[in-house]
């Protein structure tokens, strides 16, 4: 098959507040690479073809529409909502208040974006907590929905600590860590509240980036395989190329 054909186009929205790290991650799944960004004026644009399913037999096309932080900006990112097939609703581990603001983003996403959505909820710039990928309790799986857990439940790491001035850590080879301001288990009981899927990341080390991409595709091809989508007069962001599949039909 031709190194550029797909079976799937999915259009992508990154949301959430300013400087979480929306546009590294777009950086980080289109070149694999990461660099320190500027601000994002409006929207930016970047796509890549993914493999999805158990074999990566589905080709998919995913076009990321990388939008702005800002609120003075909020107006023109919503427009960019409308007939999104996925979405990633982004935070930064070591902020609080963008983790208290993704309950806005995620009330705007669902007024104005396609009732089939599917959304991951993204912990990001994990690295700057701990020297590799943060450990999940066992009752979270990445790129699951969070079915299985409480408040009762251990955190996987420390309590959240948000005053200024907090202490940080130093590892072995003197690489200092912050606190985070959000665990793991906190973030994963707010995706289980609203039925979102669930990742911890790094657009710094490539930790779950491309994963994010490919769980929410994954998603949406199983309710496009179970007609949750060809039941609607729209099917959002998603688009099939006839060329590559024979079995004809259209989603």
């Amino acid at each position: 098959m031709d190194s550029m054909s797909w079976d799937y186009i999915l259009k992508y929205v990154l949301i959430g507040d300013s400087a979480v790290g929306k546009s590294s991650l777009l950086i980080r799944l289109t070149d694999d690479r990461f660099d320190l960004t500027e601000p994002t004026l409006g929207v930016e644009f970047g796509s890549r073809i993914v493999n999805v399913g158990e074999d990566g037999e589905k080709r998919v096309k995913v076009q990321c529409w990388d939008t702005a932080g800002t609120e003075s900006f909020r107006s023109i990112t919503r427009s960019y909502f409308r007939g999104a097939a996925g979405a990633l609703l982004v935070y930064d581990v070591t902020r609080r208040d963008s983790f208290d603001h993704v309950t806005s983003w995620l009330e705007d996403l669902r007024q104005h974006a396609d009732e089939n959505v599917s959304i991951i909820l993204v912990a990001n710039k994990t690295d700057l907590c701990s020297p590799t990928p943060p450990s999940l309790p066992p009752q979270i799986s990445y790129g699951q929905a969070v079915s299985s857990l409480s408040d009762d439940d251990p955190p996987s790491s420390s309590p959240p600590t948000t005053t200024e001035g907090t202490s940080t850590s130093t590892s072995t080879s003197g690489q200092t860590f912050k606190p985070r301001a959000v665990t793991t288990i906190e973030g994963a009981l707010f995706a289980k509240e609203h039925g979102l899927l669930y990742v911890e990341t790094s657009a710094k080390e490539g930790w779950g980036v491309v994963d994010a991409f490919e769980w929410t595709a994954r998603e949406v091809l199983d309710r496009v395989g179970k007609a949750e989508l060809e039941r609607k007069k729209k099917a959002g962001g998603v688009k099939l190329n006839k060329e590559t599949n024979t079995k004809g039909g259209c989603c």
